[in-house]
């Protein structure tokens, strides 16, 4: 597949519906943030396209305009789309792992957590950059689609937990939408279960909802902590879904590229 600057990009709306929740959020965030890249198997008319941000992306379209070749851009991310896609995935990758998640909608207000003493919960700002740098590195994904801490820090869609200048908890906005946003959180270690995160998640909801948007939720089926959370915090199940994770371009594929 060929990169796409934002002139070159064909009407999304064929290719992905706005006003989606969950996964379906990517383009409009990558649209919005400028963070991510898009991808087709032409610039003109193209019959397949796919979307990346961080280490997520969307494959739309046809699968037979697709190589197992050109979808090497791709490696190393969960790639969620249609059932149609695997044999060319397959192909494309020594590995494709299918890992079922769970898309959640905020429709429950949540009872404001009561916060240890010394902790207040408060929006991000520039200036706390430095201290979701300083979070450990496990937990970098947070600001991934934000393409670093100061892009999370400086947008204005996230709230911190903090004692001092510490962070022990975060949520945000992680992928940017017309009507839903979808949303994330983490805890630093240590600092887990002292409801901190639900203390994030119910502050950034209330700020989703006065900007006239829903907040949404996406994880693991076998995350039983983050089911729970999303739970306390007025989130609802909406629907199951797959997505795969890919690994590295095939062997098969390396040696023809090569040659």
């Amino acid at each position: 597949m060929i990169p796409l600057a934002n002139h070159q990009l064909p009407s999304l709306s064929r290719w992905f519906p706005a006003g989606a929740a969950g996964p379906a959020v990517l383009p409009e965030h990558v649209l919005a943030t400028g963070t991510g890249a898009w991808w087709a198997d032409r610039a003109t008319s193209p019959r397949a396209v796919a979307v990346s941000c961080a280490d997520h992306a969307l494959l739309r379209g046809d699968p037979r305009a697709l190589t197992p070749e050109c979808l090497a851009p791709l490696s190393g991310r969960y790639i969620e789309a249609p059932d149609r896609f695997l044999p060319v995935l397959g192909a494309a990758f020594d590995r494709v792992l299918p890992w079922e998640r769970m898309l959640y909608v905020h429709r429950e207000p949540a009872t404001a957590a009561r916060l240890p003493r010394g902790v207040r919960v408060r929006r991000l700002t520039p200036e706390d950059a430095p201290a979701l740098a300083s979070l450990p590195s496990d937990t970098a994904w947070i600001h991934g689609t934000w393409d670093g801490p100061l892009g999370l820090a400086s947008s204005g869609l996230g709230w911190a937990a903090f004692h001092r200048q510490e962070i022990l908890a975060v949520a945000c906005t992680f992928l940017l939408g017309s009507a839903f946003e979808d949303i994330a959180c983490v805890t630093a270690p240590g600092h887990r279960r002292r409801h901190l995160a639900l203390a994030c998640v119910t502050a950034l909801c209330a700020d989703i909802a006065e900007r006239g948007h829903r907040a949404s939720w996406t994880c693991s089926r076998d995350n039983r902590p983050s089911r729970l959370l999303a739970w306390t915090a007025g989130f609802r199940l909406e629907r199951e879904y797959v997505h795969y994770a890919t690994g590295r371009p095939s062997a098969q594929n390396t040696r023809r590229t090569a040659a």
